[in-house]
């Protein structure tokens, strides 16, 4: 009662209470919450030339992904030949892999550059959002483009009315939109939690699997439900791949012509590959047994689905597509006559 009336008295008056009062355990954990300003990220080595060396071998994968990429934005971009639902997949394709890998890359660099490990909370949870947005959409994306193969080999009959201008348009809105709403949705359950166990980051990126590590509160089993249902959901559109693959393969199977056949298994094959690599390791790399602690293991599965498929795609993607080289011959050489 004196307290309401001491409240009535004087509106702008704080009343505080002795920290006796809170829980210790409370206390101990809002302060550790309210103290990390940044995190550390994994340092590659502790000599300054590994640093450099770690330096180098981003730098030459990062220019090979933005070359790569760029090059296939740009064809496709500029013929209008190629201006067909696969290509405008292929662009799509692109596009997410260059954001993707400078999402990480980067800063991964500097810090090598200038011996660092530090990355800001909101740094961190900024590269959690556009990391998780770029990956789900390109694997959203490359479920689709199964599908396209999938209709364009087996149902060819069929392919201008399941894969009309305005149906690629939905597909394409729909994964850039699934992914939005999915990498929301993890990063602020995720920087939601009450975080304690220090900021050391055991990754060269901000990871979900890491940061729910500094979690010091039961709510990150939340979390960790959500992550389980979504990857059992990617695990379903895997299957959805892998059986669009097999009728393709069973359609190749029944080509006549021997040449054929083996160019057919030659692009697909690639493409399944790379596509159950990065869901094996997505798969590992969040659902790995806490027994499983290894950092070089860690750093391996991450590299081969974070920084491996950014810079291997345009390759796997082009190096069988006749139309696609004979543009991006015909670009250079305009390119290249124009400045003389």
């Amino acid at each position: 009662m004196a307290l309401i009336l001491l409240r009535e008295v004087s509106p702008n008056l704080s009343l505080s209470f002795p920290s006796w009062t809170v829980p210790h355990a409370q206390r101990q954990q809002m302060s550790n919450t309210s103290s990390i300003t940044h995190f550390l990220l994994l340092a590659f080595a502790d000599t300054r030339e590994l640093q450099l060396l770690h330096f180098w071998l981003f730098l030459g994968i990062y220019l090979a992904a933005l070359l790569g990429n760029g090059l296939i934005i740009t064809t496709i971009a500029c013929d209008h030949r190629l201006h067909t639902p696969m290509y405008f997949f292929l662009l799509n394709l692109s596009i997410l892999d260059l954001g993707c890998i400078s999402t990480t890359v980067p800063k991964s660099m500097a810090n090598s550059l200038w011996d660092t490990r530090a990355i800001s909370y909101l740094g961190c949870a900024t590269q959690v959002f556009w990391f998780l947005f770029l990956v789900v959409a390109e694997y959203y994306l490359l479920t689709i483009m199964a599908y396209d193969r999938y209709v364009a080999i087996c149902q060819p009959l069929h392919y201008g009315t399941l894969l009309g201008s305005r149906a690629c348009v939905h597909m394409a809105a729909a994964v850039w939109i699934s992914g939005f709403l999915t990498a929301l949705l993890h990063t602020a359950n995720t920087f939601s939690l009450p975080l304690c166990k220090g900021n050391a980051v055991d990754q060269f990126f901000c990871e979900i699997p890491q940061i729910l590590k500094l979690s010091c509160s039961h709510t990150y089993l939340r979390e960790a439900g959500l992550i389980v249902v979504t990857l059992s959901l990617g695990f379903g559109f895997f299957i959805f791949i892998v059986q669009s693959y097999v009728q393709i393969f069973r359609a190749v199977l029944r080509i006549p012509s021997e040449q054929g056949r083996h160019k057919a298994f030659s692009t697909c094959i690639p493409h399944l590959a790379v596509v159950s690599l990065f869901v094996s390791t997505v798969i590992f790399a969040y659902l790995k047994p806490p027994s499983i602690s290894s950092p070089s293991l860690g750093l391996m599965v991450t590299v081969l689905y974070s920084l491996v498929p950014p810079a291997v795609n345009p390759l796997i993607y082009s190096m069988r597509n006749k139309e696609l080289k004979n543009a991006l011959k015909n670009l250079i050489q305009s390119i290249v006559f124009q400045q003389k």
